[in-house]
């Protein structure tokens, strides 16, 4: 940023800062110790988030800016020889699923990607599982991360953070699917309606199976903000998160064809998600590694019922089935 631009909005920062610290400490009066160790602790959580936030900011505006150098950067990956030497050794069941479900070729490509994500998501899911099984050194990080994030805790970012995970919670998530749900329903986009069904309900019974195949008991703390009863291992509310928000944001992509909402739906999913994952770990409800295995599952998940959804709904249109009835079974 030009200096000429970021003086004003530096100046206009602190004095805004400056001006709340006073008022805190004016309003607080007695208190004012007790604020400035709340600060203290709360400034290094705040701090992330505004800096992931700016960096989201950037990120989208970059990509805006960049929309031919992104696209061929994409056709350059899936040209590099592991990508090419991915479709040649699964070149037979390529073709093996191409020869049932399409008349043409325009599956290998989707097909590839799809694999390259769902191979990635279940690789790093496997090996979080097996690192937390034998006890590697990410079970050290894990235990630090939940105590550094217990030491930062405040009561005004404990509650905050407890509204944003209550949101999250399994019946919330339940409503919003149903009402999303029934407005496909409604709309009658079948396409939609059938990858909710599938993705949301059987990830999260994934989710459910993984937790009590694994026994990972939760963190513990003497005076914990949130207490939870069932196990750890992977995190429900990050795989549900990621799930739900997956859905929505391939959703609406798959409606708007401009590049700069596209780039910023996909963000916004992936923040939404991200921030679900910090307030596990504010709230000291799950290790590092619960949340990672919960975005690589869901993902994994998440990837599967939606390239196995395009496939089946480009074979319908393929052979005319959906001409007649099925006109909204399409993406």
């Amino acid at each position: 940023m030009p200096y000429g631009k970021f003086l004003p909005y530096n100046v206009l920062g602190a004095a805004l800062w400056s001006l709340a610290v006073t008022l805190l400490g004016y309003f607080l009066g007695a208190s004012w110790q007790t604020a400035g160790r709340w600060l203290g602790r709360a400034s290094a959580v705040l701090g992330g988030i505004v800096i992931f936030a700016l960096l989201l900011v950037w990120l989208w505006r970059w990509a805006v800016r960049h929309e031919s150098f992104v696209r061929q950067s994409w056709r350059r990956f899936l040209q590099r020889p592991y990508v090419h030497t991915l479709r040649v050794r699964f070149a037979p069941q390529i073709a093996f699923i191409q020869a049932r479900l399409s008349p043409g070729n325009y599956l290998g490509l989707e097909l590839t990607v799809g694999a390259l994500v769902l191979t990635g998501a279940s690789w790093l899911f496997g090996g979080l599982a097996e690192d937390v099984v034998r006890g590697d050194p990410i079970t050290l990080v894990d235990v630090q991360v939940a105590q550094w994030f217990h030491d930062h805790a405040t009561p005004l970012l404990t509650r905050v953070m407890l509204t944003i995970t209550h949101f999250h919670d399994p019946l919330p998530v339940a409503g919003a699917v149903v009402l999303v749900a029934g407005f496909l329903a409604w709309r009658r986009n079948w396409y939609w309606l059938i990858c909710l069904s599938l993705t949301v309900p059987f990830g999260m019974l994934l989710n459910i199976l993984m937790k009590y195949s694994f026994h990972r008991i939760r963190p513990g703390f003497e005076n914990p903000l949130l207490v939870a009863s069932n196990y750890s291992f992977p995190s429900g509310h990050v795989a549900g998160a990621t799930l739900v928000y997956g859905v929505v944001a391939a959703m609406l992509v798959a409606r708007i064809e401009a590049w700069r909402w596209r780039v910023m739906i996909a963000l916004a999913a992936v923040a939404m998600v991200l921030l679900v994952a910090l307030t596990r770990l504010y709230l000291g409800v799950h290790y590092l590694s619960d949340v990672l295995a919960a975005f690589a599952e869901g993902l994994a998940w998440l990837t599967l019922c939606l390239t196995g959804m395009n496939t089946f709904w480009h074979h319908r249109a393929g052979t005319g089935i959906t001409a007649k009835n099925d006109v909204n079974l399409k993406p």
